[in-house]
């Protein structure tokens, strides 16, 4: 009986502590947002209290069409938060009227264990930025009002982004920066291949990410690798309309930090200006290694440089090239990459003449144009040759 009584209570306190783990759920509705209205301060308001909350909160944004002008939100937080959107939030075409000063419409800062779900879209509606071309990012930089990404995510601790779709951005789509344990699942990127500067996810200065089960299609690289990036992993991601999977460019700044541990696996790019890219600045005082990138498993379609490393990249002709880069590449692998190329040279390996690339690995290369075996254009390397792969020539 006295066991049966003490099970009777452990089970009671199990259920008091399991309900009180559950989460606390904060509708939009209930801080003033509603469907085709402006939610910017009703986000704030509900965001404020999940974060005071000593318990796990989940902020809902339902079904519908809303406007936000821009947020800027920050912990520490209590206790672990999500945010479900399954509806489009669109953000003012013009950029004069998002949150001013901020190159981040959606900006997300120093909080542990966030969540961001559902199937909602973050709508950038980039088009009249794009328009207007150079002179729209020429105001942008000389003036307080920036050319906006669609979200950034700063200083993050064991994050995660799940299926929700970012649209039309003005600038970047999803900047990450100094951050740590983030995961990207089933996130989708959309804009038109002829939309400038708008990558769709920039790592920077951050350790274990993971991109995952995602479709990106944007009008830049589709994932990019900046200064300070470790131990990043791409796997199930289509890639197309856009400039491919990049590591770089760097060395352009002495500030710059190292870049080590990529797997990009199981991935298809189709369409794209680039493939698998690793890119450097010429004549450029930075002085960082680029180490253990792997890439493999990848299927190519029609893409126009499958395999590149340029360590003499330029944009535009505006830099000299009087200089080698004096970024060192090392310990790179290219592993059953299989497809079709849209130019005769499916590799081409342009390292730095003052810190030639090291152990770099060509493992069964099956690439093709007009029916005919891809050729490698290589300089300032020799490849290791693995299996199938196309002999280097000057």
């Amino acid at each position: 009986m006295k066991n049966s009584r003490i099970a009777i209570i452990m089970s009671f306190l199990f259920l008091v502590d399991f309900c009180a783990a559950q989460s606390e759920v904060l509708q939009i509705s209930n801080f003033g947002g509603t469907p085709n209205s402006d939610i910017t301060q009703a986000f704030i308001k509900a965001w404020t209290l999940a974060c005071a909350s000593p318990t796990p909160t989940k902020i809902v944004i339902p079904a519908g069409t809303y406007m936000l002008t821009g947020i800027d939100v920050k912990g520490p937080c209590k206790a672990p938060i999500e945010i479900q959107v399954d509806g489009t939030i669109q953000a003012p075409s013009d950029i004069n009227l998002v949150q001013k000063g901020s190159d981040q419409w959606v900006r997300f800062q120093y909080i542990n264990s966030l969540t961001l779900s559902g199937q909602g879209v973050f709508d950038g509606q980039g088009a009249d930025v794009w328009k207007q071309g150079r002179a729209a990012w020429k105001k942008g930089s000389s003036t307080s009002t920036k050319i906006s990404m669609n979200l950034g995510f700063n200083f993050l601790n064991n994050t995660i982004i799940r299926d929700i779709t970012s649209k039309d951005s003005k600038f970047f789509h999803i900047m990450v920066l100094a951050c740590n344990n983030i995961t990207f699942d089933g996130v989708t990127v959309t804009a038109p291949a002829m939309s400038p500067n708008t990558d769709g996810i920039h790592i920077g200065k951050s350790t274990d990410v993971k991109i995952l089960n995602s479709n990106i299609g944007t009008g830049d690289d589709c994932v990019s690798l900046g200064d300070g990036s470790r131990k990043v992993t791409v796997q199930n991601v289509n890639c197309g309309p856009g400039h491919g999977i990049s590591v770089g460019s760097l060395g352009k700044y002495t500030t710059e930090d190292h870049v080590a541990g990529l797997l990009v696996k199981n991935c298809t790019l189709k369409e794209t200006d680039n493939g698998l890219r690793i890119k450097t600045w010429p004549s450029a005082p930075g002085t960082i290694t680029i180490t253990d990138m792997n890439f493999e498993d990848i299927t190519i379609i029609d893409v126009l440089n499958p395999i590149i490393i340029d360590q003499e990249y330029c944009p535009y002709n505006q830099c000299s090239k009087e200089n080698p880069s004096k970024i060192k590449i090392s310990k790179v692998s290219f592993k059953n990459v299989h497809g079709t190329s849209k130019t005769p040279e499916g590799v081409i390996f342009i390292c730095s003449s003052g810190v030639p690339c090291d152990e770099v690995e060509l493992n069964n290369i099956d690439l093709t144009f007009n029916g005919a075996p891809t050729k490698a254009k290589c300089s300032n390397v020799r490849p290791i040759v693995i299996g199938k792969a196309p002999a280097c020539q000057a």
